[in-house]
């Protein structure tokens, strides 16, 4: 299927086949289900046959294949950033980008709404979240994290199974030349527990082409049966494999293309409903494909990795690529080889596709294999600095001509990862001193400290992924505190939801009695002036310089002031100098680590910096005893402060924004702001509507774009008294005071006769900034809310979250306009109208709970709104009309009868309540029940008791009475009551109504 990647090989053990064919199939069906990764040697090709083309003509026959002989129209590859679909870190099928087709929610103006039959060679990265294959890739001859996905579909039943399954094997067989004897067929077998039979129309179709039967399996739903989600659109799927063994002993089966025929709607119930528009949806990796028409038995064999693998070689030196694995492997050169290759690959389409490492989500699991491929070149291969960056120009000549993007960006994407390259390869080296000081104090059954792992991290200090950290361990033969580093994971995560909504918690601090001491002893204020000590670097990134310092005071948890803290101690250091921002103003304090001069491999995680009458309190915890008057040197966590410097530069252009859009008179009352968003309270007479937060958000991007320059300066606080325009907090300055300007020199902003800050962004301000708008990236408003009457409190973004909110938002709006555009078009049937009324009630809590540009989600919301009414006024007329014609088939089935206990064919309890209503209003002496059977033997009960009847007889208690037979449950009123039941014994329940009846009557 589309949605299943280049997965491990799928092989066979070596057993003889059974003479009974029926025999072998059954085995086949057990063994392949056990699907274990192929590692065997890999420089054996599959035969002695020379390869029959390279990757490139193979991609280029299967477009043309389809595009010349089966009239399909061709596609780009979309972009691996998932469009509009939060639900995906990057695009990992080719399917994703036509999952508006599948959900019937794409808009019918669109282009996309004209796509009949189609096809495609789709980038895909299968890293991160759910389906992730980063761990895997290295140790066998098969994982990749980026992979090309070849597909064709047939969209609204422009073709279906026999046309599907004949094209892909007239392509294999025919173009390809693929022996017929070498491949095998599965096909959906059926699912007793759901009710659906075996597709028995797919293994029809490959008899028909003459697959042999004991070459054609058959599977259960885990195996064959695709589902795109919990609910939606679903169906069986035909799977074609290769047999690698080329009959020589036991098949050893590898999947080759999968064929999804897309035929159900998976209700929110579990039921499965007929799609109005069957679909289909087949997907093929080309790595596995050219390995097989190469004769290789693993991707890396083929030319597509070849150039890498060669490359690698000439550049570091390291022994030629023999494709081992395992304890074969030694030194885990091949391992390396393999991590480096995929992962130059995977780095390069997804920075061409405007992807870069970063803090969260996409770009963090990016940043994790860049940091991977470092470790494996630098400590594995021996690869010079800076090596990295010289296989992108291998990559773009390999993939370039079939993505341009590549050839475009090949210069940006070379820099970053060298720029990245080296900042990690310092950290690495440091790490692995950490981790051999470590080792040499463990026992020999002891688990490696999870508090250490943790400083190591990417969520701590250092920035190692953990599973490269695991795996690094795992060389030394030494098992990881996992227990352990959940909690702290744990910790790190309620942590980060303080800072969202910051609260003052009880923790280290230096209470009145220790600052008074502090000032007796003559300690002079903890000097911060170098947390300013950073700069921009000619690539675009920025370098934070470390900071020397001495320990004047230590504190224990209890506030008490010692002269050294012992191992394990969570403790307050006071230094005379530092380079930590802590916290105030609204920006969270940095964190980070520091180490004792001379003394690399110990870190000392610092997790905050709180500031107490000018003397700066670092929260950290000492592995190792530190004592008063050593020498430390601290290292602040550069993602983090450039998160928070980004932030903090954003709210000012927000603020600012605000007052171009909502007037002068707009007050800041308050914010914060961390790595992951700010928090910007503001007081305006009412609440913002759509247009005013478009507009604002408008103006900041538009100074984002023009990447002003960002100028700071220390200034007598009396020169920023009378300057109009100028913002001031209601907060107690220092004296000189900071001043921070966006486009115009600070000098210039307070020139006497200066209108700059009426014209951009010039506020008094402590925090620490970017140098230059252009880092922002972007900035979405994606939260309002009103804290008291005249305040209103906005969330934002920037950068990659807010590019994807705007993705996501562009997405749910093109939703809303699909579904507006079958409403206008109107629902002669009930079921569709019902479909329609759920889709927008989807919608709604979509769009409620998305993260989406603000205005964007007023607007929908209210559009929204409107339609729902409609909707549902659509489906009451809808249903009336239903009700009132099965009500005149019943009374010429029933015509005078005092009694009317029957079935009616209907699909909810809603319709089913009408029709009894409407016979009683024409009949009103008679009394009715009927039922009404649903899907897997669920039943629908309605009833009503004639007036004159009452109150011996009551609805309620004849309800209670059949779905009580029925095993299910009722309710109501005297007069009228519904239920539910299940039961294969309609009859039985249809006696029961009326026995009941009879006696009460």
């Amino acid at each position: 299927m589309s949605e299943v990647p280049f997965d491990p090989v799928k092989s066979l053990p070596q057993v003889k086949m059974a003479a009974s064919v029926g025999a072998a199939a059954g085995r086949l069906r057990r063994v392949i289900r056990r699907m274990p990764s192929w590692r065997g040697p890999s420089r054996r090709p599959l035969s002695l046959e020379p390869p029959p083309a390279r990757a490139t003509a193979v991609r280029q026959a299967f477009l043309s294949f389809f595009r010349d002989r089966h009239g399909h129209r061709l596609l780009p590859s979309a972009s691996v950033r998932p469009r509009g679909d939060p639900s995906l870190l990057f695009v990992n099928a080719g399917m994703n980008q036509f999952k508006p087709i599948f959900l019937g929610t794409v808009d019918p103006r669109s282009e996309m709404a004209g796509f009949r039959r189609v096809a495609n060679s789709q980038k895909c990265v299968r890293a991160g979240g759910r389906h992730s294959d980063l761990e895997d890739v290295g140790r066998d001859l098969s994982h990749h994290t980026f992979f090309e996905m070849l597909g064709n579909w047939a969209f609204g039943g422009e073709y279906f199974k026999e046309e599907a399954c004949s094209m892909a094997w007239e392509l294999l067989t025919q173009v390809y030349g693929v022996p017929e004897d070498r491949l095998w067929v599965s096909y959906f077998g059926g699912d007793p527990k759901t009710g659906l039979g075996p597709d028995l129309e797919s293994r029809d179709i490959w008899l028909s082409l003459g697959v042999p039967a004991s070459r054609v399996l058959s599977f259960g739903p885990q195996e064959n049966f695709w589902e795109m989600g919990d609910t939606g659109p679903c169906g069986p799927c035909t799977e074609i494999h290769y047999d690698l063994a080329g009959g020589v002993g036991a098949p050893q089966l590898v999947e080759l293309w999968n064929l999804v025929f897309m035929q159900y709607n998976r209700e929110a119930d579990g039921s499965l409903q007929p799609l109005p528009q069957r679909h289909v949806d087949t997907g093929m990796g080309l790595e596995r494909l050219v390995a097989v028409l190469q004769g290789r038995r693993s991707t890396y064999d083929t030319d597509l990795f070849s150039p890498l693998l060669s490359a690698i070689h000439q550049g570091c030196g390291a022994p030629p690529y023999l494709g081992r694995v395992g304890a074969a492997d030694e030194g885990r050169t091949d391992t390396a080889y393999r991590v480096v290759a995929d992962h130059i690959r995977t780095l390069s389409v997804c920075i061409a596709d405007g992807v870069c490492p970063g803090m969260s989500g996409a770009p963090l699991v990016l940043r994790q294999i860049l940091r991977r491929a470092v470790r494996f070149s630098a400590e594995v291969l021996r690869a010079p600095p800076g090596f990295l960056g010289s296989l992108v120009p291998v990559v773009v000549d390999t993939l370039g001509d079939t993505y341009p993007e590549l050839q475009k960006n090949s210069a940006q994407i070379a820099n970053l990862v060298s720029e990245d390259e080296a900042s990690f390869l310092a950290s690495l080296q440091r790490g692995r001193r950490v981790i051999d000081r470590t080792l040499r104090r463990l026992g020999p059954s002891d688990m490696f400290p999870a508090d250490v792992a943790w400083s190591l991290s990417l969520s701590g200090n250092l920035g190692l992924p953990l599973d490269l950290l695991e795996l690094m361990l795992e060389e030394k033969g030494v098992q990881l505190d996992s227990a352990g580093l959940a909690r702290l994971a744990q910790e790190e995560a309620q942590h980060q939801a303080r800072q969202a909504e910051p609260v003052q918690e009880p923790g280290l601090r230096i209470d009145i009695h220790a600052l008074g001491e502090l000032q007796r002893r003559g300690v002079p204020p903890t000097d911060d002036s170098p947390k300013y000590n950073y700069s921009l670097q000619p690539g675009g990134g920025y370098e934070f310089h470390t900071c020397e310092a001495q320990v004047l005071q230590l504190y224990t948890e209890d506030g008490s002031a010692v002269a050294s803290v012992g191992e394990g101690r969570r403790c307050g250091l006071l230094l005379d100098k530092t380079n930590f921002y802590a916290e105030q103003g609204g920006q969270a304090s940095d964190r980070g680590y520091l180490v004792r001069v001379g003394q690399q491999d110990v870190l000392f995680p610092v997790v905050q910096a709180q500031v107490y009458g000018g003397f700066i309190l670092h929260e950290a915890v000492a592995p190792e005893c530190l004592k008063v008057g050593d020498q430390v040197q601290l290292h602040v966590d550069k993602a983090w402060r450039l998160g928070c410097m980004e932030k903090h530069t954003a709210t000012h252009l927000l603020n600012w924004a605000l007052r171009q859009a909502l007037g002068p008179g707009t007050e800041q009352r308050g914010s914060h702001l961390n790595p992951e968003r700010l928090r910007l309270d503001v007081a305006i007479k009412a609440p913002l509507t759509p247009e005013q937060l478009r507009a604002a958000e408008g103006t900041v991007q538009e100074a984002v774009g023009q990447d002003k320059a960002v100028y700071v300066e220390e200034v007598a606080l009396a020169r920023t008294a009378h300057i109009p325009g100028l913002r001031f907090l209601d907060e107690v300055y220092p004296d000189p005071v900071r001043v921070v300007s966006v486009g115009v020199p600070v000098a210039e902003a307070l020139g006497p006769d200066s209108q700059a800050a009426l014209q951009t962004s010039v506020e008094l301000c402590c925090g620490t900034h970017l140098l230059r708008t252009g880092a922002i990236g972007d900035v979405v408003v994606i939260g309002e809310r009103q804290l008291t009457k005249g305040t209103t409190r906005l969330l934002a973004i920037t950068g990659e979250q807010a590019q994807q909110a705007r993705e996501l938002g562009q997405s749910l709006a093109q939703e809303v306009e699909a579904a507006a555009e079958r409403l206008s078009q109107g629902s002669r049937e009930l079921v569709e109208a019902r479909r329609l009324s759920k889709d927008i009630g989807r919608l709604t809590d979509a769009v409620e709970n998305a993260v989406m540009p603000q205005w964007q989600r007023q607007e929908l919301q209210a559009t929204l709104k409107v339609m729902q009414r409609r909707a549902n006024t659509a489906i009451r007329k809808l249903e009336m009309g239903q009700a009132a014609q099965k009500t005149q088939e019943l009374l010429r089935r029933h015509s005078g009868a005092p009694l009317i206990v029957d079935t009616v064919s209907t699909e909810s309890l809603s319709v089913l309540v009408k029709v009894v209503r409407q016979l009683c209003k024409q009949a009103p002496h008679t009394s009715v029940l009927l039922l009404s059977p649903q899907p897997l033997g669920h039943v629908l009960c309605a009833c009503q008791v004639a007036q004159s009847a009452t109150p011996a007889f009551t609805a309620e208690a004849w309800a209670l009475a059949v779905c009580g037979h029925m095993g299910g449950k009722a309710w109501g009123s005297q007069v009228v009551a519904q239920g539910t039941g299940n039961t294969a014994n309609l009859e039985a329940a249809l006696s029961t109504a009326r026995a009941y009846a009879l006696n009460q009557l």
